[in-house]
C-alpha cells in the first residue's frame, strides 16, 4: 500500500483532496493541517507521495518543500504542489526547490488523480504542469 501526505491548512480541502483521488489504487492518506505537523508525520513513517499547499500558518510550503528534498531520507519523496498561487515567480521557485508538479488551486480531480497515479509509477517523474 502507498502512502500519501496531504498537507494543508484547510481540513475542508484536504477532504476534497482525498476525495478526487478515491480511485487511485492501493493509496492510504494521512493528512497535516500544517508544515510542522507534516514534518512531524514525515518523522513517524515515511510518505510515497506528498500534496502540498504553500499558504500555510507556522511554516511555508516552500520551507517544508526544501526541508524534506534536503533531507537525505526523504529526498527522493515526490512533492506536488496544489495552491491557489497560480503566478509564475511562486512556479518557478517551486519547481527549482525541487517539486514534481505545481497544480493551481481550484482544481481538476481527474487532472490530479493522473499526476498522482503518473508520480506513483514513476518516482522520480518531473511533470511540471
Amino acid at each position: 500500500m502507498r502512502r500519501i501526505l496531504v498537507v494543508d491548512d484547510s481540513a475542508t480541502m484536504r477532504k476534497m483532496v482525498m476525495a478526487s483521488l478515491r480511485d487511485v489504487k492501493n493509496v492510504a492518506f494521512s493528512e497535516a493541517g500544517n508544515g510542522l505537523e507534516a514534518i512531524e508525520q514525515l518523522e513517524i513513517a515515511p510518505f510515497d507521495l506528498m500534496i502540498l499547499d504553500l499558504n500555510m500558518p507556522d511554516m511555508h510550503g516552500l520551507e517544508v518543500l526544501r526541508f524534506v528534498l534536503n533531507h537525505p531520507q526523504y529526498r527522493e519523496t515526490p512533492i506536488v504542489i496544489l495552491t491557489t498561487k497560480g503566478d509564475d515567480e511562486s512556479r518557478t521557485e517551486a519547481i527549482a526547490a525541487g517539486a514534481a508538479c505545481y497544480l493551481t488551486k481550484p482544481f481538476h480531480p481527474k487532472s490530479l488523480s493522473g499526476e498522482i497515479v503518473n508520480l506513483l509509477s514513476e518516482p522520480c517523474s518531473s511533470n511540471v504542469h
